[in-house]
């Protein structure tokens, strides 16, 4: 039986999978043109998978006679240069070996000879093999694939890419590599050359995008097809909104509700389903999230970008050239919007990110509720969020507390309400046994809190104070949003950080929907005699 794998390359006959045939038929394409190829993402994006599919079709092309190599530089990070030669060309001659016993075929005397008798010391050697080899091979042409290449030792980096940049411009019949395929994290321009310029400046560069919405769905009726049991389409259409199309996570997702849950066979997987597959994967250890939260935690500096990025509409310029920016993309955190501005890319390293930068203890959970009252107190007869009456008294909790709020450890003041009211409304979720979910729409300036609880859905959009336009606009997009929801209510609370803030709290129709709006002070000073 076939399952969705969160794990190493996948294979068709074990795992459901994404085809990407048209990303695969450009890839081809530009080998088949002898291009020197690049593609560096993040991992677990399906990079390792992609480039052996590539291979594979390569080696049954009907018309050109390919000889396909695939290496792998992650074990190398730590070894001389000198070392690293040696163990390279050890690595190539075995998988020269094994294309010929996939073909059942050997060598030829002449071949076996010069592959015995060869030895690589450094990249000058290298680019002597490669020449000879290519002329030892004939008609067919070499295709190398290196994966991890920011393996590399940084003591051969620049000497191999100037090698391989040498083959490339002393184009001939005989070009050996004909065609390569450079995989990696980090790119060219980040493995320290020294400062120079990159010395492998023909590179062509190749994008694998995240799924696609149809590709996602392509991957889940697999499921359907073979078990019989259906994903309702706003299923579907959520987990790629909140993966924003992910691999892994979308894979993750699948995983949790075909083989975790234990949803009867007979019963389609729903949005209540959704939910709590969400939740697992928001509270889990897994290999991606974990990788990302260790990676956001190594510089402070981290922190304030992306609490820029998430809590101002004006945002931040999308700059590859800035360190910051690039690292966070490298590490793919963040990407580039359609109008050139920086964005997390997905709502769930969203919430991670506030979680992660959450302080355990922010010393203000006692004050949240006033005297004699528990967060049960909000519930209706019913069953439902009085969130008028939940958000009326977190205002109250913000006046309550006054200038305690700035605080708060390790918050920056200008994030310290958002901060709050991401706590508050976690704590009360947590305790009703609800769902609360981040939804980004352009990835930066406003955070849509959605929350799910007993089949409801409540939408709290939160910005902070950047004018009397940006405000009113606010309500605007809440309201088109709503729509969008098909949610009749939201609220939407706009932090105010000016010296002479006011506060207010208005209810009206916009665009037949209700919103109810918050302007909440926020202190910006200790007063001297409590300093």
């Amino acid at each position: 039986m076939k399952t969705f794998s969160t794990y190493g390359p996948v294979n068709p006959e074990d795992h459901y999978v994404v085809s990407r045939k048209t990303e695969l038929a450009d890839f081809i394409n530009r080998v088949k043109q002898g291009r020197y190829i690049v593609i560096f993402a993040p991992r677990q994006t399906g990079k390792t998978t992609f480039f052996q599919w590539a291979l594979d079709a390569l080696t049954t092309d009907p018309i050109e006679t390919y000889f396909p190599i695939e290496l792998n530089f992650e074990m190398y990070k730590d070894y001389s240069a000198t070392d690293f030669y040696t163990s390279l060309y050890e690595d190539i001659y075995a998988e020269i070996k094994c294309v010929f016993e996939d073909r059942r075929n050997v060598p030829s005397e002449t071949l076996s000879q010069f592959l015995e008798n060869t030895k690589l010391t450094d990249h000058v050697a290298m680019h002597r093999f490669f020449q000879q080899f290519g002329t030892l091979l004939g008609d067919e042409k070499l295709v190398l694939i290196i994966d991890e290449f920011d393996g590399i030792p940084q003591d051969a980096v620049s000497g191999f890419l100037h090698a391989l940049r040498t083959i490339y411009v002393q184009r001939s019949m005989r070009d050996c590599p004909y065609s390569i395929g450079i995989v990696g994290v980090k790119s060219i321009t980040q493995l320290n050359l020294n400062r120079s310029i990159s010395p492998f400046n023909i590179q062509d560069e190749f994008t694998l995008p995240n799924f696609t919405i149809e590709q996602v769905h392509e991957l889940l009726t697999q499921w359907t097809d073979d078990i019989g049991q259906p994903f309702a389409p706003e299923v579907i259409e959520n987990i790629h909104r909140q993966t924003a199309g992910q691999p892994f996570l979308v894979n993750r997702f699948a995983q949790i509700l075909t083989e975790e849950m234990d949803i009867p066979k007979s019963e389609p997987i729903t949005m209540s389903h959704f939910s709590q597959a969400y939740i697992e994967i928001c509270e889990e250890d897994n290999t991606n999230l974990t990788h990302l939260l260790t990676n956001i935690r190594r510089d402070p500096q981290y922190k304030k970008t992306l609490m820029q990025i998430v809590s101002y509409e004006r945002g931040i310029r999308f700059n590859p050239r800035s360190e910051i920016i690039s690292q966070l993309t490298t590490l793919g955190v963040i990407g580039k919007a359609q109008d050139g501005m920086c964005q997390i890319v997905n709502p769930i390293y969203q919430y991670c990110i506030l979680q992660a930068f959450k302080p355990e203890i922010n010393g203000l959970e006692q004050d949240y509720l006033p005297e004699d009252t528990d967060f049960l107190d909000y519930l209706t007869p019913a069953g439902q969020i009085n969130m008028e009456l939940l958000l009326d008294n977190f205002q109250s909790f913000i006046a309550r507390v006054g200038y305690r709020i700035l605080q708060v450890p390790e918050t920056p003041k200008e994030f310290v309400g958002q901060d709050l009211l991401y706590a508050y409304l976690d704590q009360f979720v947590s305790l009703i046994r609800g769902a609360m979910f981040l939804e980004t729409q352009t990835g930066r300036g406003r955070m849509d809190m959605v929350i799910v609880h007993n089949g409801h859905k409540y939408i709290v959009e939160t910005k902070i104070w950047e004018g009397e336009r940006y405000y009113n606009a606010g309500k605007k997009q809440l309201a088109a949003y709503l729509q969008l929801k098909r949610v009749q209510e939201g609220y939407y609370i706009v932090f105010d950080h000016r010296v002479e803030p006011e506060t207010r709290v208005q209810t009206e129709t916009i665009d037949e929907v209700i919103i109810r709006s918050y302007i909440i002070p926020v202190v910006q000073e200790i007063p001297s005699r409590f300093a």
